[in-house]
Order: structure tokens, then C-alpha cells, then sequence
């Protein structure tokens, strides 16, 4: 058995944890990313922290994490333990340097420090397929090429036994062309913001109801997918114990992320704004908070004015004026674009149908309602058409299936929830994510097909028929980059 390389922390004379070359990987003065995949912060003699708090730079400005149950010592939570046997932990695919996700940026450092055995190069579900071949480094590189250019972990699952469908054919670039097994590829979500989460994975898999069918507590879902994820992503061959769960959960369910600082408009705080994690950190939700459909259990109305966080920027006066002016007042207009455009919602699978009309007057807070947050507070998969045949790349499969009561033929590159659930009903369905933090995780959507914000908006203004000026574009970039 190959010995594994020594990454312990070393003191410098000054009192400074030095790291072997192939572990390290500067990201700012005080942080470091380990060749393990763990983002470690200052050095307290030979123990290693996460802080209470942490900045980080991103393209956008600087985002921050805030961790309640902090200075975290990471030798004594198992988020940052190896419970499996591929070398991988929790931090693996969840840095604190990409707000709790992971980039390509830095997949890629990763894989030219190790040469592509960094343990988040494993091919049970980060290669394309586990087929590839691996034996060298240009092998690698070639296997593992959809997390390196669009940090996507490969999600295999089992076609349900109810299955409402039938997969007539599964062309899959990499090899796994299952008719009964199929693969998907998606975005690792961020293990942060969590105490706002109304739905536990992209398909909802995670999430659970009781024996009354009522959705479980979101504590429990958390606690579920934990497991599941120590037994799949780091292929451990025995569950955590109740004990390394529990220790993961403390941590993951205080920690908060949101950008700080804009390269244009500043710190996010000032002149009466309220971005940054302090006021996210002690923002108000519950499930159902302000549902459009009803399902508020306090029975509000629902409100579609979702973000104030930069109300006061709307109102800058003239002799206020300085270089942050020009960018804030943006950052206030696209934040009422979002509060207020109207949207013409058409063609939404869970959305249109359920509620049988062909048209929804709507707005952007229809389908991202929690308050200064910006997901679904309920559960609510939906299909936008990020999986149509329309839009998928060569990159990605083309899985053909055809919904047995209809006859109905479907072409998706991702399946959603309908594996989940097994209803035609459900093909390509996948819930909303949290709007925070945004800046430090790009790309976005399930399967990173969207490089940068202003493609997010591009998709959004295509897809519903926004006529968006550019003007209006950019100032919802703007927006949306300071969440």
C-alpha cells in the first residue's frame, strides 16, 4: 500500500504552521487549502481552527464566512475526519474558500499539486465514469474533466421500482449507458446557510416525510444526508456513528456565508445596507415563510418583496456622492428588479400545472420567496428547462425516455427528482438554491451551465421573454453579486 504524504502543519521559528509544498496553497495571509481538501485557517501551536470568523476573496469582492460555533478545532469534528476509505472527508467538496462548495479554480489547483490523486480524484463519482481509465496523468485529466472545468460529482442512482417511465436510451459520453442505473452530474451544494434550507439536495433526495406525510424536520434530512454521503462520496464501510454525525451537524448548521465587499460598490455594510453575514446570520425563517401558494403556516400573505438589504441605496442623495455611488445605486436598482419585475411564468413543470393555469403573473420572489435568503421555503422542485434537450452540451448525457401510461417521448440530460419519485411528471424538476454567497461559487445551476451571473440572468431573460435593456442586466448582475 502506497504511504500517503505527510501534511501535517510544521511551526516556523515565528510561530507560523508551515505546510509540505504538494498541501499548500496561499489563498490569503492566514489561510491555507490542504492538498486533503481541507480549507484550515490560523495556526494555535500544533492545532489547526476554522475562526469564528473568515474572509476570503472572490472575482466579485470578498465573501465571508461566519461560524457560530466557532474557532472550530478541526482535529475533534468530523467534518474535517476521514471516515471512509478513498482519503476523502466533508471539506473535500465543501472549502470554505468557495463559500462551502468547490471550484473549478481550485479543483484545478488541487489536481496540479497532486497529479490528480487528490482524494476529491476518485473514481466511484468524480470521474465521468468509474470505467475511465486513471493509470496516468493525462488519463486523469481526461476522466476527471467535468469536475475539473464544471466542478460536477457524478450522482448515480437506481431507477425506482415505481418508475412511471421507461429509459429507451442513455447516451452517455463517458461510458455509463445503463438503462437501469443512470448517471447525472451536478454541482456539489454549499454545507453552509443551512438553518434556511427548506429541501435537502438538488432532487430533493435528502428530504423526507413521516409515516403521517408530513415533511420531517430539515435537522433530521441533514442528519440523513450525512450518513449517505460518508457511505457514497467517501465509500465508507461502516456509517458514522451517531456520535461523528451529531459533530458534523454542529458545525455545518452554524456557519453562515455571504458576500462583504463589492470591487465596485464597496463594503456591503455601510451607508445603511445590510449585507454581509451579521444580519443574515440572525434572519428570520421558518418553513413555509412566505410561500406564494399558501403554505405560509401563519397564514401572511405573500409578500414579493423578497430582498431589503440595500433599500437605503436606492435613496443616495447627490451631495453624498463619492466612487462607491454610481455602483451602489445599481446594486438598489437591481434589487428592485428583482423585488418587482413583473414575469410572465409559462411552461414550468410544479409550478403551471399544479396550479393549472398557463400563465402566472409572477415575479423573481415567486419561485425564490425566503426573505433576504432567496430559495423556495417550502419544498417545491420545479422545471425551468435547464435539462431540456435545447440546452444540453456535449459534455453532459442525453437520456431518452418515454412515459409508459402517454407514450409521451422525453429527452433530458438529467433526469431531477423523477428518479427520486418515479413520475413522468418529475423528469427534470430540481429545487431552487439559496441566493447567498453567490460570488465565491460559481458556476451555477445543478449542472454548472452557467459560467458567470450575467449568464444566470441571460437564462432567465431568455427563458421567460424579460426584454431585459442591458442596462437592467448588468444592474441585476450587480445585485446578485452582493448577496
Amino acid at each position: 500500500m502506497r504511504s500517503r504524504p505527510n501534511r501535517r502543519a510544521v511551526l516556523t521559528s515565528s510561530g507560523k504552521a508551515k505546510f509540505p509544498r504538494a498541501a499548500r496553497l496561499i489563498l490569503l495571509s492566514t489561510i491555507v487549502l490542504v492538498g486533503t481538501g481541507a480549507v484550515l485557517a490560523v495556526g494555535q501551536g500544533m492545532n489547526l481552527f476554522v475562526p469564528r470568523y473568515q474572509e476570503f476573496s472572490d472575482p466579485l469582492g470578498r465573501f465571508a464566512n461566519l461560524n457560530l460555533g466557532g474557532p472550530t478545532d478541526i482535529a475533534n469534528n468530523a467534518f474535517f475526519q476521514d471516515l471512509g476509505t478513498n482519503g476523502r472527508r466533508c471539506v473535500t467538496c465543501h472549502q470554505a474558500s468557495d463559500a462551502w462548495s468547490v471550484t473549478p479554480p481550485h479543483i484545478q489547483a488541487r489536481f496540479n499539486d497532486t497529479h490528480g490523486t487528490d482524494p476529491i480524484f476518485r473514481t466511484n463519482d468524480g470521474s465521468g465514469c468509474p470505467t475511465q481509465d486513471v493509470s496516468t496523468e493525462d488519463a486523469r485529466r481526461q476522466a476527471y474533466s467535468l469536475i475539473l472545468n464544471k466542478g460536477l460529482i457524478r450522482i448515480e442512482q437506481t431507477l425506482p421500482a415505481n418508475a412511471e417511465f421507461t429509459v429507451l436510451n442513455n447516451d452517455n459520453p463517458y461510458g455509463c449507458t445503463s438503462l437501469t442505473a443512470i448517471s447525472s452530474y451536478r454541482r456539489p451544494l454549499p454545507s453552509t446557510n443551512l438553518p434556511y434550507l427548506s429541501t435537502v439536495m438538488w432532487d430533493g433526495r435528502e428530504t423526507f416525510k413521516d409515516a403521517n406525510g408530513h415533511f420531517i424536520p430539515v435537522i433530521d434530512d441533514l442528519r440523513h444526508q450525512a450518513t449517505d454521503a460518508t457511505l457514497g462520496h467517501a465509500q465508507a464501510a461502516v456509517p458514522p456513528t451517531a456520535a461523528q454525525v451529531q459533530s458534523i451537524l454542529d458545525f455545518e448548521i452554524k456557519v453562515f456565508t455571504a458576500q462583504t465587499s463589492d470591487l465596485q460598490a464597496g463594503e456591503l455594510n455601510q451607508a445603511g445596507a445590510k449585507g454581509g453575514t451579521g444580519s443574515l446570520s440572525t434572519q428570520d425563517f421558518f418553513i413555509g415563510i412566505n410561500d406564494p401558494l399558501g403554505g405560509n403556516p401563519k397564514g401572511t400573505a405573500f409578500n414579493p418583496v423578497i430582498f431589503s438589504l440595500f433599500d437605503r441605496w436606492a435613496h443616495i442623495q447627490d451631495r453624498d456622492f463619492d466612487e462607491h455611488t454610481l455602483a451602489r445605486r445599481a446594486v438598489a436598482h437591481g434589487q428592485q428588479l428583482f423585488n418587482s419585475l413583473p414575469i410572465a411564468i409559462t411552461g414550468v413543470a410544479g409550478l403551471n400545472d399544479v396550479l393549472n393555469q398557463t400563465v402566472i403573473n409572477g415575479f423573481c420572489g415567486t419561485c425564490h420567496d425566503s426573505p433576504n435568503v432567496g430559495d423556495h421555503s417550502v419544498p417545491a422542485p420545479l422545471n425551468i428547462g435547464l435539462a431540456d434537450l435545447s440546452r444540453r452540451t456535449p459534455d453532459l448525457p442525453l437520456i431518452t425516455v418515454s412515459c409508459n401510461a402517454t407514450g409521451k417521448i422525453v429527452q433530458v440530460s438529467d433526469m431531477g427528482r423523477a428518479m427520486v419519485t418515479g413520475k413522468c411528471a418529475d423528469i427534470g424538476k430540481f429545487k431552487g438554491p439559496i441566493l447567498r454567497g453567490l460570488g465565491g461559487r460559481a458556476p451555477y445551476f445543478h449542472n454548472g451551465s452557467a459560467a458567470t451571473l450575467l449568464e444566470v440572468v441571460n437564462f432567465y431573460n431568455t427563458r421567460f421573454l424579460l426584454n431585459l435593456s442591458d442596462s437592467d442586466k448588468s444592474d441585476l448582475v450587480a445585485f446578485l453579486s452582493t448577496l
